[in-house]
Order: C-alpha cells, then sequence, then structure tokens
C-alpha cells in the first residue's frame, strides 16, 4: 500500500486542529463577529415604551440640559444616545460626545494588557454597544475613526470647551460633586447635554457621589430638565422592576 504523501497528512492535519484563541489577540470593543448581525437590524427609529421615557425625549429636545435619573433598565442611557444619533444625522450637531466614569463594580480587575483604549474598553463597552444598536458598527467605526464619535473617560474632559456638540454624561452617579460640576461647565455654544444615572447604585463609597446634591440644586433653573424615572418606566425583564421593589 502506497504512503500518502507528508504534504497531504500535514495539510489534513492542519484543518482538523480547532484553535482555542484566535490568532489576533488585539480585542476592539467593536467586534468584527458582531458587527454583521448589528448592520442589518440597527434601530432607525425609537419610540418611547412609557410615560416616563416619553417625559424623557420631549426634555432632551426642549432643553440643553437634562438630567435623566432612575433605576435600572428604564432606557437612560439608550434614549439619550439615541438623542445625540438623531441630533447629529439631522446636522443639529457636527459630533457626539460619550462619557463615563472608569468605575470598577464591587470587585477589582487589576492590570489590564494594552495601551490606554484597550484598558478603558471594558468600562465604555456599554456606550459602545447602544451606538452599535443605532448606527450600526461600519458607520460607527468610520465615525470614530474620523472623529465625529467621541468616547472618552471623565478624566479627559477637563479644560475642554465642547461646542456644536451633543454630550451624553453615563453613570454619574459614580461621579464626585466637583467631577459632575466640572463636566457641567464643560457645556458650550450649540450643544446638548445629557446627564444620567441612579443615585441608588452608586460604587463609590458613601457620600462620595454628587448626583443627587447637583439633581436636587438644579431643579430650580427652568432652563435644565430634571427628569425621574421609576420601576414602571423599566423595559427590561419583568423581574428586574419586581426585585428593585424588593431590594
Amino acid at each position: 500500500m502506497a504512503k500518502r504523501p507528508a504534504r497531504h497528512l500535514s495539510q489534513q492535519k492542519s484543518e482538523s486542529v480547532v484553535p482555542l484563541y484566535p490568532a489576533e489577540t488585539h480585542w476592539h470593543p467593536l467586534g468584527m463577529e458582531e458587527e454583521a448581525s448589528r448592520d442589518k437590524a440597527y434601530v432607525r427609529k425609537v419610540r418611547p415604551q412609557s410615560e416616563g421615557q416619553k417625559l424623557l425625549m420631549e426634555a432632551i429636545g426642549e432643553h440643553h440640559l437634562t438630567v435623566a435619573l432612575g433605576p435600572a433598565g428604564t432606557g437612560k442611557t439608550f434614549l439619550a444616545i439615541s438623542a445625540a444619533v438623531e441630533a447629529f444625522e439631522s446636522g443639529k450637531v457636527s459630533r457626539i460626545i460619550l462619557s463615563r466614569p472608569a468605575v470598577e463594580a464591587g470587585e477589582s480587575l487589576g492590570f489590564l494588557p494594552g495601551d490606554l483604549q484597550d484598558k478603558l474598553a471594558p468600562y465604555l463597552r456599554p456606550l459602545y454597544d447602544a451606538l452599535s444598536d443605532r448606527l450600526g458598527g461600519k458607520r460607527l467605526r468610520a465615525c470614530i475613526a474620523d472623529g465625529t464619535i467621541e468616547v472618552a473617560p471623565i478624566a479627559y474632559m477637563r479644560g475642554r470647551t465642547l461646542n456644536n456638540a451633543f454630550v451624553v454624561i453615563d453613570e454619574a452617579q459614580n461621579c464626585t460633586y466637583g467631577q459632575i460640576k466640572m463636566l457641567l461647565t464643560r457645556l458650550g455654544w450649540h450643544s446638548t447635554m445629557v446627564l444620567t444615572g441612579d443615585p441608588d447604585q452608586t460604587d463609590l463609597l458613601p457620600g462620595m457621589s454628587g448626583l443627587a446634591d447637583i439633581s436636587n440644586r438644579l431643579r430650580h433653573l427652568s432652563e435644565v430638565a430634571v427628569v425621574d424615572l421609576v420601576e414602571a418606566d423599566i423595559v427590561r425583564h419583568p423581574l428586574v422592576a419586581s426585585m428593585l421593589t424588593v431590594l
């Protein structure tokens, strides 16, 4: 019996071996494996699912500064980013700036590998997800590459003046009073800012979060809208609303 060529055996062996890890180890928050599925079904028009969400969308459209407070699952971040995308696509603003604090939720992740962008990617992933749902992965990559969409940590906002931009500050309950004051004073000409957070779900030490104090002070300004979302506005699994009433 003739022996199979060694080249044929090596090819057969290589085809049967399944690598445990991908060849490219560099991770990006907008993974290529998710891009195709997201592009096929990205959301074109967002409609409110509750009365509280309707009030929030109206407030964002009528005010240059809106504070959205409410428990998890009420759509604060998604509605704010949706409003930002609509303003960007209609030409009302020339860029979108999203920011959130890089605070670990009760556990230490240690030293993350990679450059600064790689280290911050896990904290900013929820913002990338919401943007990808609204724009699709390919267009989002292009907008980030040309700078029309910027996702940055809170520390990178000091000293800037944000003109002609739609600014979304997410997870503001993890910001101190001084940080939120700094962020609010970044607002420039022809710009809109939305601050979202849940004062009851802070990951900071007791008394450090400044969201509740800031929102109470801003309620007295007619130019600022403070919208309070409740358990009835939760659009996640029905169990989320039930659990929040007892936890």
